[in-house]
């Protein structure tokens, strides 16, 4: 392509990642002009910033949210400016702990009376609010334009306008063809206006999604019957206002959604926590009168593990053995394509396998006979071939013989079980399964409390450990279809995410306080929510759980929208795939039968978006949730850097700035540099 006056770009979707483009379109613009002036290849760059909600936080973060609603990382976790020397230099700004430690001390005068209150007690360690990370995320968007406005170099050549609408249509400027890549794009806009551009970046994180066949039935039962029907949302976005106090509600799902909705319609609703008073209660509540009574289901039965008590994102005691960055390239360094259950699940189980029996034997030293020789023995039996494993290899029958000679049977690793702990257990009514879960919820949170201490919460550290590595293995075809679809996806998504994922242990505190309280119960594990229709109310039951099932009148799906683009409902990506711009990338399962994936068909170094024909598109990129078909777990903040001894950035793995640098790599594909 020849040089060209200007080169215009449409960010569309204006949150973190949206923004993460455009900071990285000024930073890489302003180096271009520093390092060569005159061969600079466009004289100016307009920008195009595209979404309804507040540029920098988008939808998701907005600061006027709930301050209920609490991140699932702590306070040094989370930044919106890459550290990567590799990249160029950020204009302006830091990481939310540098923006929290700066306006801790010296308040900026825009703040709230909430966000000052908020900063006066927040910590490093502590899990900040979505609206002081949203407003953390608009003070940094806003601190970049306004150093490029400084910049007298960049002022002259960059714009960047900022759109509060809604982005409803993207068309090829020429309409003889609606995919072949010709001559740049015409954006339509919800306010009736439009914009014409050379390049378009799609970011438009979580979208609307249709409800699957059971969710319709329940939606379509409320408007019949007269009842409550709660669809998957951002929880923000729901008015919680509506769900009646005192009134049994069915609440689905017990992952981080749903302590979103146990905060609102308790905290929410004027009770408060305070210190318990008896043995082994951490926390007792004292109710309003204005909660309503929630019976809680999941497939599990019960809520995720709380995360354990640390001061940093990752364990310190725990290092990878065996799932290391070596082991990952020497496996990848052969012809053929890994397999997770083949050739990574191995090594990281070996990882989980002597963090928790090392962790056992240094802290509880009398579960375990014979110490020095069991640990020697089975750092003996994990080393023997370990990079030349397969499923169900000799080393897990030594180490089960070793365990049986040395652990106490109650101290043993049940590794499935842990992410099943009600599995093979039937309860005669629904309080003595309300028992089982309040058990487990104590044994989870004295876990927590033990932070590194604790034989379980460092399995799971290794868990964690190793799916940061994994990220960036699996990534863009790091392996086959086949076991992406059925094994990394199939059972260890799952798995994972309710041991390494869960809430804060706070949380689960609270939650205990109110499964004591009276205002919380659980329904059992393997659910069925459904319709009586002569009672004209929805009823939930378990298999697991003797007695009369569940009735309420309202029913809370405490979920995400379901992030797979062939059944959402957003009228941009609807009229893209319908226009055959972008299409769904299909994947083969085993046998070669073609499975349609989570996200869009994309061609990574950049992402772009391939059209209907199977065609890259050059100018049309992608970069957010919809590449959940190319990368695995990335949906999380970019993780700041840490630091050494001498106070120098440190990264600890290579996927916690992942989407940073796929937007540095959009960015620069965009300047052709």
């Amino acid at each position: 392509m020849a040089d060209r006056e200007e080169i215009s770009v449409a960010v569309v979707g204006a949150g973190p990642r949206g923004s993460s483009v455009v900071e990285r379109l000024l930073a890489n613009f302003a180096r271009e002009l520093q390092l060569s002036p005159v061969k600079n290849r466009f004289r100016r760059l307009r920008i195009h910033v595209i979404d309804p909600y507040q540029a920098g936080p988008g939808h998701v973060w907005r600061p006027d949210q709930s301050r209920l609603y609490v991140m699932n990382t702590q306070s040094f976790y989370p930044t919106l400016i890459p550290e990567d020397p590799q990249v160029a230099p950020a204009l302006t700004g830091g990481s939310f702990e540098q923006w929290r430690a700066a306006n801790a001390s010296q308040p900026a005068q825009h703040l709230t009376d909430g966000e000052r209150a908020e900063l006066q007690t927040l910590k490093s360690t502590d899990f900040p609010s979505r609206a002081l990370y949203g407003r953390y995320l608009a003070d940094t968007f806003g601190a970049v334009l306004a150093a490029a406005q400084n910049n007298e170099a960049l002022a002259e050549r960059v714009e960047v306008q900022t759109h509060s609408a809604e982005a409803v249509k993207v068309r090829r400027r020429d309409q003889t063809s609606a995919v072949t890549p010709t001559n740049g794009f015409v954006v339509g806009l919800s306010d009736g206006t439009s914009v014409s551009v050379d390049r378009v970046v799609l970011a438009l994180g979580h979208v609307e999604s249709r409800l699957n066949s059971a969710q319709q039935e329940l939606a379509d039962a409320a408007v019949k019957l007269g009842l409550q029907y709660f669809p998957p949302a951002v929880p923000a976005d729901v008015d919680w206002t509506l769900i009646p106090a005192r009134q049994p509600v069915l609440v689905r799902g017990m992952g981080l959604n749903f302590f979103d909705v146990m905060g609102q319609l308790t905290l929410g609703r004027g009770g408060t926590f305070r210190p318990g008073k008896r043995a082994g209660e951490t926390l007792e509540y004292i109710p309003s009168g204005q909660e309503p009574i929630l019976y809680a289901a999941s497939r599990r039965g019960g809520p995720y593990r709380a995360k354990a008590r640390l001061d940093a994102y990752y364990a310190s005691s725990v290092h990878l053995r065996f799932f290391t960055a070596d082991a990952v390239a020497s496996i990848q360094a052969n012809d053929a394509v890994p397999g997770f259950d083949h050739d990574f699940w191995p090594l990281l189980h070996r990882d989980v396998v002597w963090t928790y029996y090392s962790t056992l034997a240094a802290h509880h030293p009398d579960a375990v006979t014979d110490r020095d020789e069991f640990l020697q023995s089975l750092d003996s039996a994990l080393t023997a071939d370990a990079q030349v494993d397969v499923p169900g290899n000799h080393w897990e029958k030594v180490v089960a013989e070793l365990v049986t000679r040395h652990v106490a049977p109650e101290h043993a690793l049940n590794l499935l079980g842990l992410a099943t702990p009600f599995a093979g257990q039937s309860f005669a009514n629904r309080e003595a399964f309300d028992q089982a879960v309040l058990k487990y919820l104590d044994e989870d949170a004295l876990g927590s409390a033990a932070g590194e201490k604790d034989p379980v919460k460092m399995a799971i550290g290794a868990l964690h450990r190793g799916r940061a590595l994994l990220k960036t293995a699996v990534a863009d075809g790091g392996i086959t279809e086949d076991s992406w679809l059925a094994e990394l996806r199939g059972w260890f998504e799952s798995f994972v995410e309710g041991l390494a994922s869960g809430p804060p242990a706070l949380r689960l505190e609270q939650l205990t306080a109110l499964v004591r309280a009276g205002l919380v119960h659980f329904v059992g594990p393997d659910p069925s929510i459904s319709v009586d229709r002569a009672a004209g109310l929805f009823t939930a039951s378990s298999p697991w759980v003797a007695g009369e099932a569940v009735t309420a009148r309202t029913v809370i799906e405490a979920l995400a929208p379901s992030n797979r683009v062939a059944v959402n409902e957003s009228v941009l990506l609807k009229q893209l795939l319908a226009d055959g711009l972008v299409r769904p990338r299909m994947m083969l399962a085993g046998g070669g039968t073609p499975l349609e994936a989570t996200g869009l068909d994309v061609v990574p170094g950049p992402y772009r978006a391939v059209n209907a024909l199977g065609q890259e598109q050059p100018d049309l990129y992608v970069l957010s949730l919809q590449l959940s078909a190319t990368q695995w777990g990335t949906a999380i903040a970019a993780e700041a850097f840490g630091r050494d001894q001498t106070g120098n950035p440190v990264e600890e793995y290579r996927s916690g700035q992942r989407t940073l640098r796929d937007a540095d790599e959009i960015a620069r594909h965009i300047l052709g540099i």
